[in-house]
């Protein structure tokens, strides 16, 4: 029964996890796009920008409310489904929670009200300085989150005490060996998802005539910050992998799908891993790149699955959550890419780019979402078997309640969140589609033009 409990428990958190994810994904980059949009507007007076700027913050704002509630809901489960995790942890889980909520989400949710309320209220510098705001404390509330998340991934500057977790050096345990690489590709997993959800929108309109001022900048903007992050990732997430080969080898076999330990070591691309017998299936792989990519060796050694008896995570999820993340991210490549070629061989006119492209643009809104999704799903499982990496498993802190409890309260979030996802989906395409309730025929400039930005003193025509 306890095993029940303990898969049921870990599907709950999955499922709560998959949906809060999705909206700080989105904002941690997004305050910072309408930073970008904000001051473009105030730089050349084009009212496209405000056109776009207040579109995507009704989009801020609604991703923004559903996070706070599905984070708070996310945090009860710390003690109704893992009590134990708390009591052994809570002396560094705690107070990095609590960081958190008092410099970032109380500094966001503050001046969120100003960003949202306060244009023609408030001075433009007041407003603009609301917007910086804002988006600094996005960003601050995932370095205390990836600070604690990390820690729990490769956990440093404790020592136990009386059964308990106690902390010996707070510098460690922020900037513990993974963070660095997990907060940067977090960062850029952020960026590249607002970006594609900008574009994707923007396609969308263009493919059903709902095309305004601000679709052409709005769509240019996104690819182009999708361009120039992609390579970014992918050098920040090969880095992330010899992180991981050195602290977290049992992860990196799983993702791998190497069973035995393997000198030098192929890389597979493709199969079905069989965990029964310990080997894949239908393999397809190219021999040495895989000792290439992940040691810089032509010859380099990785650890296989069997030699981390009763501490291994499972094969399956890690090997395709993993390919999962790398196709989108080489789709994201592709498709920024090529898209930037085909503006430029149409002198920038975004309604002569192929209606194919566009449709595929459109579907690309998600690709962020579910490569991150994909990452997260990995990280975590590969932290199994347990909850804090090589301190704590996840089967001691599980809650006692009978299984049939857990299923109960799994069901209503699965029915809750499907019910949201698709409400916020269709509130999307609602704001995408009617434009002009939106502000988008703007006021024209009025303080901006006569108060200089706080870092600047352009004159605004």
């Amino acid at each position: 029964m306890l095993d029940d409990t303990l898969i049921l428990s870990r599907m709950q958190f999955a499922a709560n996890i998959t949906f809060h994810i999705i909206f700080p994904t989105l904002n941690i980059a997004l305050g910072w796009v309408l930073l970008f949009m904000r001051m473009r507007w105030i730089r050349t007076g084009d009212t496209a920008w405000l056109g776009a700027y207040r579109l995507w913050t009704k989009v801020f704002a609604i991703s923004f409310a559903l996070g706070v509630v599905s984070g708070i809901v996310m945090s009860f489960q710390f003690s109704t489904n893992w009590p134990g995790f708390m009591e052994k942890a809570g002396n560094v889980a705690g107070p990095l929670l609590g960081y958190e909520v008092l410099t970032a989400f109380f500094l966001e949710a503050t001046f969120l009200g100003v960003m949202l309320f306060g244009h023609g209220r408030v001075s433009e510098r007041v407003h603009l300085l609301a917007n910086i705001v804002v988006a600094g404390g996005t960003t601050l509330s995932a370095f205390w989150i990836l600070a604690l998340n990390s820690w729990m991934q490769t956990p440093a500057g404790v020592e136990w005490i009386n059964g308990e977790l106690h902390v010996t050096s707070w510098l460690e345990v922020i900037f513990n060996p993974s963070f660095p690489y997990r907060f940067t590709h977090m960062l850029l997993a952020s960026g590249l998802t607002a970006a594609f959800v900008i574009a994707g929108v923007s396609a969308w309109q263009l493919r059903h005539g709902k095309a305004t001022a601000s679709t052409p900048v709005a769509l240019k903007m996104g690819l182009t910050l999708a361009a120039l992050l992609i390579p970014v990732q992918i050098f920040v997430g090969d880095m992330h992998g010899l992180n991981t080969l050195k602290h977290q080898p049992a992860k990196l076999a799983g993702i791998e799908a190497v069973w035995h330990d393997e000198k030098p070591a192929p890389l597979v691309l493709m199969a079905l891993p069989d965990a029964k017998t310990q080997s894949n299936r239908y393999e397809l792989a190219v021999p040495h790149l895989g000792s290439l990519l992940l040691t810089h060796s032509w010859d380099g050694e990785i650890k296989g699955i069997s030699s981390f008896p009763n501490a291994a995570p499972p094969v399956a999820p890690l090997f395709f959550g993993f390919r999962i993340m790398v196709g989108l991210g080489v789709l994201m490549l592709l498709f920024s890419w090529g898209g930037l070629w085909l503006l430029r061989r149409r002198q920038g006119q975004v309604e002569r780019l192929p209606r194919a492209y566009l449709w595929g643009l459109s579907w690309m809104s998600i690709a962020g979402w579910t490569a991150t999704l994909a990452g997260w799903y990995v990280t975590e499982i590969g932290r199994q078997p347990f909850i804090v990496y090589g301190l704590i498993r996840t089967a001691d802190v599980v809650t006692p309640l009978p299984p049939q409890n857990v299923a109960f309260s799994l069901a209503v979030y699965l029915v809750v969140y499907a019910a949201l996802l698709l409400a916020y989906a269709k509130t999307i395409r609602y704001m995408a589609g009617k434009p002009a309730d939106l502000g988008e025929q703007a006021a024209p400039l009025h303080s901006a033009a006569r108060v200089p930005l706080p870092f600047t003193t352009p004159e605004v025509r």
